[in-house]
Parts: structure tokens; sequence; C-alpha cells
């Protein structure tokens, strides 16, 4: 049942009872009541076409038919059970036939857990505790996934910045801090901290910002002749720039991987994959009480979440889907950048068809670095322009969804003309 209130009644509300008024997400300032396909509308009734769409796992649109059939047919049978079920199986088991690294699957219900447990799964597997990240490189929210993600100083290499209150010193001397596509900064970790290192934990388009040729494989051979285990989040970037994720659109795969959002078709569902052998650890009595690595979740491969992303994925299998996905991504880019260029206004498009955004820059676009020495007040006006022209994005992203029809090209190219009208 949905209970009626001005969006500036539930703002107020949310003022109240929520820290910051808002979940911690997105925006307190805009509530959402519902979606359906490519559109969103708040609580006054505003409607926009949805360029967010759940912060990326909704890339078939929201409400769509067969996946709601789905979950509709499991929710009489059981909404979660603390068990196995079959459900969770053959979703682990088409996870499986779908990416490159995976062997086996351990579900948790947040990207940010699958990060947190990949990264203990390196280090189980080594013995090794150092985990080397990128700058500006988003895991999730584990004490050693806020090193660094968003640093308001900028200091030397490899030391990490707590981006959060409450983390020990103990978990940023374990961090190791390298400026995204820069291998020869890699190859100077490893070797100044030699037999030390667990892992590498890299998105492999860190945030919009795509790996320039060569640095993935670049980071493949350097962990492979170091024996240290390559972790890809691939949490937003599974199952959205390929059916195998960035590591089969790419050719490099990793030793382990999360993945998140898609999986779960809008539900929470998220997994951490790697080869039989790396995911024993998980098996007590494979590797016995000092390897194991204990997890558990209450909600973990829940049925509904399993239907939901079996579904989500069957419908990604079908011939085409991809192909039209990365169509609309580029109409999206071209469609800005030429109107932008046309205006006189300096720009970069960075990112992939399936997932960019607007940099108002004069340079190339390599690291973190580069995006905080953009014009950041442009941004924001663009961005506040094409909300007020409905249109619903992230600040520093665009998803393009399967859902997206011509009426929706039509007004997003309405709302940009009239965004770079208000710059």
């Amino acid at each position: 049942m949905h209970i009626t209130h001005s969006q500036a009644d539930w703002i107020a509300r949310a003022q109240t009872v929520l820290p910051a008024g808002g979940f911690g997400n997105f925006d307190p300032g805009i509530i959402i009541a519902r979606g359906q396909g490519s559109r969103v509308w708040d609580e006054d009734g505003t409607e926009y076409v949805d360029y967010l769409i759940g912060s990326g796992p909704m890339l078939l649109g929201h409400g769509h038919p067969e996946v709601m059939e789905a979950v509709l047919e499991q929710l009489p049978r059981g909404l979660t059970f603390f068990a196995n079920n079959a459900l969770g199986i053959a979703l682990a088991e088409a996870i499986v036939d779908a990416v490159p690294c995976a062997e086996q699957v351990r579900f948790v219900t947040s990207g940010g857990e699958a990060d947190m447990y990949a990264m203990r799964l390196a280090r189980a597997y080594t013995g090794r505790d150092k985990i080397i990240k990128c700058e500006g490189g988003y895991h999730g929210m584990s004490a050693e996934a806020q090193m660094s993600l968003a640093p308001g100083r900028q200091v030397n290499f490899p030391q990490a910045v707590p981006d959060s209150a409450g983390i020990p010193q103990s978990v940023a001397d374990a961090m190791l801090i390298a400026p995204f596509n820069d291998i020869d900064h890699i190859h100077g970790l490893l070797d100044a901290f030699e037999g030390e290192v667990a892992a590498i934990i890299v998105e492999p388009l860190q945030r919009v910002i795509p790996p320039a040729p060569g640095y993935l494989q670049a980071l493949r051979d350097a962990c492979t002749r170091r024996g240290v285990l390559l972790v890809f989040d691939e949490i937003v970037t599974g199952f959205r720039f390929a059916y195998g994720g960035a590591q089969d659109l790419y050719g490099v795969t990793p030793d382990i991987a999360s993945l998140g959002k898609i999986i779960g078709g809008g539900f929470p569902l998220a997994a951490t994959v790697a080869n039989a052998e790396i995911m024993a650890h998980f098996d007590k009595a494979k590797v016995g009480p000092e390897g194991w690595l204990m997890q558990l979740g209450t909600l973990s491969g829940n049925p509904v979440a399993a239907a939901a992303g079996l579904k989500t994925m069957e419908v990604l299998r079908r011939s085409g889907a991809y192909d039209q996905l990365r169509r609309h991504g580029q109409r999206l880019m071209d469609m800005q950048s030429m109107a932008l260029t046309a205006a006189g206004i300096p720009h970069r498009v960075v990112g992939d068809p399936t997932l960019f955004d607007i940099v108002f820059t004069d340079r190339e676009v390599r690291n973190y670095r580069d995006t905080q020495a953009a014009d950041h007040a442009m941004n924001a006006r663009y961005n506040a322009a094409l909300r007020s022209h409905g249109i619903f994005k992230s600040p520093t992203k665009l998803y393009p969804s399967l859902a997206l029809t011509e009426a929706d090209f039509d007004r997003t190219e309405a709302a940009v003309t009239a965004a770079i009208a208000a710059l």
C-alpha cells in the first residue's frame, strides 16, 4: 500500500528519522514514488527519463514483465530460507557458465560484501596482508574499500587516505594506493613490497574511466609473475559490458571477481567468484580451521532475488541485447558531445557506451586526479538543468538501459539542448 503525501512532506519527515535526511545513497531532495520501464515518478508526480536505474541493476527497465512473472511465481513458495534453494543453485550455474574466472560462487547480499570477501579471500589464499587499490576506485563500504575512495587532499602514493571516521590506522597500513592506468607505479609497488602483497583490486572500468590499452593485461602479467591475485570488481560491469562482463569484453581473466547489481534483477544479491582452488577457503573440510574463511548471511542467495536474476540473465542472453544496449549508449554519447562541441564547451565523454558521463575538461581523463581537475561547478549546473527538464541521473554516471524508447531519446535531446543553453 502506498501512502500519499507531497514530496515536501516526505523530505521533512526524512530529516527527522534519517541522518542527513537520506539513505546515504542519493540526493535526499527527491523522493521516488514508482518506476515503470525507462521512467520514474517522484511523489509529486513529476516524470523523469531514468538514467540512474537504481545505480545500475535495472538494465531491463523497471517492472520488466518477465522478471515480474518470475518473482510472482516464487513469492507464494517462500521469501527466504537460510538454506540452499534450487533457484540459487541454478543462478550459480548460470554465473559459472558466463563468467570466465568463475568455477564456484559464494553469494552475499551486497556488492560491498562481495568486494570485502574478495579481498579477504585473497589474503587467505596467499597468506599475505597487503592489498593494492587504485585511488578513486570504489569497492564498497568495508574499511579497506574506504581508503582513498574520494580523497579531498592529494598525498604521495602509496599512502592511503581514509574516507570515513572510525577506521583504525592498521587498515591504512595494509593498503597501498596507486594511480589508475599507471602500470609502472604498480611495478614499483610490487618491487618495494615483494612477497607482502596478496592482491590488486581494480574496477576494469574505474567509475567511468576506461583502462588504457594494455593496462589490464599488464596487471594480469605482473600478478602472475609475483604470485599476487588479480581481483576485478565487476559489481557494475558484470553482465553490463557483455554477458561475461568486462573480463570477457577485454579478454583479461582475473583470479577473483565480485558481481552484483544485475545478477539480482533489482533485489539484494551479489557474489564473489573464483576458481575451485581459491574458493576452497570457504570450505572448512578442505582447508582446515586455519585456512577457513567464515562467511554467512541471512539473505544470501535468497530465492526471490535468484528468480529475478535468472530471468534477467535469460533476457540478456537473447540475440542482439548487447548490440542494442551499446547503440542506445552511443546515441546518448554522441547526442551530448555534438551539442557541447557546437556550443564550444570543453568536455570529454568518458566511459563505455554501456556506462559513461560527461567530464567538463579539456584534458584526457586517465585517473582520479584528472577527474578532480575538471570543472565540477559546470558539471553541477549541467546535471541540475537536466534534472529540471526531466532527466534523472547520477552526478557522475549515466546508465543506459534496454527499456529506452524513441520518446525517451527525444525528451533527452530536448533536455540536453536546454541544459547547454543554461550553461
